[in-house]
C-alpha cells in the first residue's frame, strides 16, 4: 500500500493514538494543525486521505480541508470533531467536499474502517482521473493525425504555433501550459472544411474571394463546435473560437486563463503569419508591441528569444522507405501535378509515412526528401492533468 494519509489535529497525543495504532495497516503522517499540513501537502503531497481535526487555533479543519481541496483535488477529506452540530457538518461538507463527517471518539476500528473506504474512493478517482487523460490524449493525437493527412498546410501552421507557444509559456511560467499548446495544435481543425487551395492561397499571401474569406473567417468557429463536445476540452475550444479577435470584445466573465489563452494564440498566429511574409523576428515582435500596448510584456520579451529553427537538427536525405516517426521534412512534398502532400517542417508520424509510402508506390512523388531529426520530440498533449 503506498497511498499517504495524512492525520491532522493540535493535540500531540491524538495523533500518537492514532499512529500507534493504525500505522501497521496504513502509511501514516501527521501534523500539528493546519499550517504545517499545507507544508506538508504542498511538499511532500500527494496524500491520498486527509484527517483533519474541525476545532483548531490559526485555521479550522474546513479552512485547511477547502484549501487542501484547491491544491490537490483528488484527495478524499475526512473531518473528525467532538462537535456534533449539523450546521457544522453540513457547512464542512459544502465547503471542503468532504467525504466523511467523523464524532470524536473515533475508536481504532471505525477509523480503520473509514480510511480503508477512503482509499478505495481515491483508487476510484485517480483511475478514472488516468482514463480520461488517456482518451484525452489520444483524441488530440487522432485529430492531429487526421488533419496533417486532410490539409497538411493548416497542419504546418498549426504545428508552428504549437512550438512558438511551447517556447512562450515556459518563458512567462504559466500554470497548465499543456492547454495552450493544445489550443494551438488544434487552431487550424477548421480548416478541414476547406478547399486545400484556399489554404495555400491564405498561407501566401494571395487575395480571396469574399466567399472564400467568408469560409475561411468561419474556420474558428466550426473548430470549436467539433471540439467543445470532448469533455475537459471546452476551455481550448473557447480559446480557438476567439483566436481572431482581441480579449477586450470578449465577455469579461470568462476565465482569466481561457481570455489569456484566447490572447496568446491570436498573437501567435499573427507572428506567425508576419514571420512568414518575411518580416524578421525582431520587425515582427516590434509590429506586434506597437498594436497591442495593453498586452503583457513578458510575451513579447519571450517572442524575441525564441529561434524558429532551434530544433532542427541534423540535415540528411532520406529514401522514403527509411523514415522514421519524429523525423521532421525539410521540404514540402507535392505529386506531379502539383498537389501539395505534406508541408515543410511538418513532423513524420506513422500515419504520416504510410501514406508517403502509398503515393510513391504510385509514382506519383520522388522517393526521396530531405529530413532532420529534432532535439526533442513533439510533446503537446503530456501534461493533461
Amino acid at each position: 500500500m503506498s497511498e499517504k494519509i495524512l492525520l491532522v489535529d493540535d493535540d500531540a497525543n491524538i495523533l500518537d493514538g492514532y499512529r500507534r495504532s493504525l500505522s501497521r495497516e496504513f502509511l501514516m503522517e501527521t501534523a500539528m494543525g493546519g499550517p504545517q499540513a499545507l507544508k506538508l501537502v504542498t511538499g511532500n503531497g500527494p496524500y491520498a486521505v486527509v484527517v483533519s481535526d474541525m476545532r483548531m487555533p490559526e485555521m479550522d479543519g474546513i479552512q485547511l480541508l477547502s484549501r487542501i481541496k484547491a491544491h490537490s483535488p483528488d484527495t478524499v477529506r475526512i473531518i473528525l470533531t467532538g462537535n456534533a452540530d449539523m450546521d457544522v457538518a453540513v457547512h464542512a461538507i459544502n465547503e471542503g467536499n468532504i467525504f466523511r463527517f467523523l464524532n470524536k471518539p473515533c475508536d481504532k476500528e471505525q477509523m480503520a474502517k473509514t480510511l480503508t473506504a477512503a482509499l478505495l474512493q481515491y483508487r476510484l478517482v485517480t483511475a478514472e482521473r488516468h482514463l480520461l487523460e488517456q482518451t484525452l490524449s489520444g483524441t488530440i493525437q487522432v485529430l492531429t493525425d487526421v488533419l496533417s493527412l486532410v490539409n497538411p498546410a493548416a497542419f504546418s501552421r498549426a504545428e508552428r504555433a504549437r512550438r512558438y507557444i511551447h517556447h512562450i509559456v515556459t518563458s512567462m511560467k504559466l500554470g497548465n501550459p499543456w492547454q495552450y499548446e493544445v489550443a494551438a495544435m488544434m487552431s487550424q481543425l477548421g480548416c478541414v472544411t476547406l478547399a486545400p487551395e484556399t489554404i495555400e492561397a491564405v498561407y501566401g499571401g494571395e487575395p480571396l474571394s469574399p466567399n472564400e474569406q467568408a469560409q475561411y473567417d468561419a474556420h474558428p468557429g466550426v473548430a470549436y463546435g467539433l471540439l467543445s463536445k470532448i469533455p475537459r476540452l471546452e476551455p481550448i475550444a473557447w480559446m480557438i473560437e476567439h483566436q481572431n479577435r482581441p480579449v477586450r470584445e470578449v465577455d469579461e466573465s470568462e476565465r482569466t486563463d481561457m481570455r489569456l489563452g484566447a490572447e496568446i494564440l491570436r498573437l501567435t498566429l499573427a507572428y506567425e503569419r508576419l514571420i512568414h511574409k518575411g518580416l524578421s523576428r525582431t520587425e515582427a515582435v516590434h509590429t506586434l508591441a506597437r498594436q497591442n500596448k495593453g498586452f503583457s510584456p513578458e510575451f513579447f520579451e519571450a517572442l524575441v528569444t525564441l529561434d524558429p529553427n532551434a530544433e532542427e537538427g541534423e540535415i540528411r536525405h532520406c529514401r522514403i522507405d527509411t523514415l522514421t516517426p519524429g523525423m521532421i521534412l525539410q521540404q514540402e512534398v507535392r505529386t506531379g501535378e502539383g498537389v501539395l502532400l505534406v508541408s515543410k517542417g511538418q513532423e513524420v508520424t506513422s500515419a504520416l509515412l504510410i501514406k508517403l509510402k502509398n503515393f510513391h508506390a504510385r509514382r506519383v512523388i520522388p522517393g526521396d526528401v530531405t529530413v532532420s531529426m529534432p532535439a526533442t520530440t513533439l510533446a503537446f498533449v503530456k501534461g493533461a492533468s
